[in-house]
């Protein structure tokens, strides 16, 4: 268990909750500092309309032009300031001698604060601190016939206006508490998802763990293909993955894998051979869960093109050996014969029947090796024919079979091409009453021409062509392997195949051969 150490979904946590706390208090004070601007811009509008509205009045005109103006202004302006909640309705002379006041005490004696502006006629308001403590006040004159008789002011104290500020912030704090509340609950809920997608892992964990996928995906030598379950592009493809397919740079798609890998098989696949055109390659696709969910499936690749060219080979050796098995079991029982005669006193006819024997053999063997010039391609033939006579069918070579070499292809190619047509052409026969195959290969009008023909039913060629395209196979079924590696290697060479299905089934393979420089 590791300790003193958060989760990569723990440490977002607590940025989150500071983040979002230095967020939200900075939103609280801006919050109150806005309000608090409200209410001067408001009380400024208040002040001056009250002021505006005690100077304008005829009764502030007739009173201030009697000789006791004190005595009829000062009920009527504390009524005024009671009504609309000013802390000062100040009426006074153009001397600074205050008429009314809030404290009757101050009545007589002159007005602090700047009024010249209002004895230029001009309506102001200003913050200043007076003998009731700071406040927000306005000036305006009182006109009598044109001319200034007397000033009126009308404020509001700054801890009137606090106080009505922080009657609001029971609100304000209330909406910032549910606004932090509600927040980090977001962020807990992010957290645990972040968690869950994490594994819990810490950033250092996190960063190594990353380190070391990439490193293993560059070092390994097999390719690797992650899709995920949707129709999006492969999550993970290693530099191996497109070597393998010829895969181009950027984003992959099952579109871009070769045609045999392409179908939306979500299942697992064990050792499935696939044929591009150039490799041979191993393909295993597991599927993978989290949580008894599919997420993705996991696609890897192995090259076996070297393989299978030595086991190709090993291949061709195994029939030879299986064909001089199969001639010394064959010679054993024809010596034993010639024994047997001989000792009933038929020396005559045991002569006889070693020689006719021992001709049909060596025919068979001096004709292949003068028409067929390769050694690998005549070991091959004759072990087919022991091959097909042991499964009961009759393989001729045709007459016109003549071969100096394996040109356009390598003697491993030749054999491939041959191998695989044979095969097939065997197993088609097999199954018939006939069990006849004949094979043909020869230069003719400057191509490498194979012909293997059959007593099977043969295939349509829309039915050849989609066995040839199929290109993968699975233990228990090859014949979709050997057509596709024919077509492969006749692709590859320029070349063309073709089939036909009567008055025999055949299969033809034209190779150009290379020109001379």
């Amino acid at each position: 268990m590791r300790r003193g150490r958060l989760s990569l979904a723990g440490q977002a946590f607590v940025w989150q909750l500071v983040v979002l706390a230095l967020m939200i208090g900075t939103g609280t004070v801006l919050a109150v500092l806005d309000a608090r601007r409200d209410h001067d811009v408001a009380t400024e509008l208040q002040v001056r309309d009250v002021a505006v509205s005690v100077a304008r009045a005829p009764s502030t005109l007739a009173a201030v032009s009697s000789p006791y103006p004190s005595g009829l202004l000062q009920p009527t302006t504390e009524r005024i300031r009671a009504d609309t909640g000013m802390d000062f309705i100040v009426v006074m002379a153009p001397d600074r001698t205050r008429y009314t006041h809030t404290n009757p005490e101050m009545i007589g004696k002159p007005f602090s604060g700047s009024i010249d502006r209002a004895l230029a006629g001009q309506t102001f308001t200003e913050t200043f601190t007076g003998t009731l403590g700071p406040s927000i006040r306005a000036v305006t004159p009182v006109y009598d016939r044109g001319r200034v008789v007397a000033l009126v002011s009308a404020g509001v104290t700054r801890a009137r206006i606090g106080t009505q500020v922080a009657s609001q912030l029971p609100l304000i704090l209330g909406v910032s508490a549910a606004g932090l509340a509600l927040a980090a609950f977001s962020s807990f809920l992010l957290s645990r998802r972040l968690r869950r997608q994490t594994h819990g892992l810490a950033p250092d964990e996190l960063r190594a763990l990353y380190e070391h996928h990439d490193a293993v995906l560059h070092s390994v030598h097999e390719g690797l293909v992650v899709f995920g379950t949707g129709q999006g592009p492969a999550e993970v493809v290693n530099d191996q993955a497109r070597t393998l397919l010829d895969l181009p740079q950027g984003p992959v798609y099952r579109d871009d894998l070769p045609v045999s890998l392409r179908q939306e098989r979500q299942g697992v696949v064990r050792d499935e051979t696939h044929v591009t055109t150039d490799r041979v390659l191993l393909v295993n696709q597991d599927v993978v869960t989290w949580e008894g969910e599919q997420i993705g499936t996991v696609l890897t690749i192995r090259d076996q093109t070297e393989l299978r060219a030595v086991l190709g080979e090993l291949d061709t050796v195994r029939n030879f050996a299986e064909s001089l098995r199969a001639q010394a079991h064959e010679a054993a029982n024809k010596l034993h014969t010639v024994v047997t005669m001989v000792e009933l006193g038929r020396p005559e006819e045991a002569v006889a029947f070693a020689t006719d024997e021992l001709a049909l053999s060596q025919v068979l063997i001096d004709r292949l090796l003068a028409a067929v010039g390769d050694a690998a391609l005549a070991a091959l033939l004759l072990g087919k024919v022991d091959q097909a006579a042991e499964r009961g069918v009759s393989l001729a070579i045709s007459e016109d079979t003549a071969l100096d070499s394996t040109d356009p292809l390598s003697a491993q190619e030749t054999v491939t091409l041959v191998g695989n047509l044979v095969d097939n052409a065997i197993d088609a026969a097999a199954g018939t009453i006939d069990k006849r195959v004949e094979v043909s290969v020869s230069h003719r009008d400057g191509h490498l021409c194979v012909r293997v023909s059959d007593s099977g039913p043969g295939m349509s060629a829309q039915m050849f062509e989609r066995a040839a395209e199929r290109g993968y196979t699975t233990k228990s079924d090859h014949a979709g392997l050997g057509l596709a590696l024919v077509h492969r290697l006749v692709d590859r060479h320029g070349g063309a195949i073709t089939t036909t299905a009567a008055p025999h089934s055949a299969v033809t393979v034209r190779i150009p051969l290379r020109e001379n420089p």
